[in-house]
């Protein structure tokens, strides 16, 4: 199973649980990604309704929500990955467990956000 697909499902399982511990039988980068997440989640859902038009992340589908923190950790804390591929990815989660529409929604948080990625990325750092 591919890391971002292993990520998805344990924080869609975690998100089910109301739960943040962490199965240890993850590999290592569906461990950071999944790590990532839940450290970062008041900041990433924050970022998730501000960029989402008409629905908080405490209404949205699970599987949505849980694609669009994954996303969203990528586009803010994995800058190495490419934007192109983040969106693509998270595009081909929602289509996979989730809905078509689903797919087009996620596609557009996720643009929104990474506008906001190249943004911050474009202020200098006040330390």
């Amino acid at each position: 199973m591919e890391p971002r697909d292993q990520a998805l499902q344990t924080l869609y399982e975690l998100d089910q649980r109301q739960s943040t511990a962490v199965p240890k039988d993850l590999g290592p980068k569906a461990r950071r990604l999944v790590i990532g997440v839940l450290e970062h989640r008041a900041e990433l859902d924050a970022e998730i309704d501000a960029a989402s038009t008409n629905w908080r992340v405490d209404r949205m589908p699970v599987v949505d929500r849980a694609v669009l923190r994954l996303g969203a950790y990528e586009l803010f804390h994995e800058r190495e990955t490419p934007i192109a591929v983040v969106l693509n990815e998270a595009v081909r989660l929602a289509k996979l467990f989730s809905t078509e529409k689903s797919g087009a929604f996620v596609n557009g948080v996720l643009a929104s956000l990474s506008q906001t990625r190249d943004s911050r990325a474009a202020v200098p750092d006040a330390n």
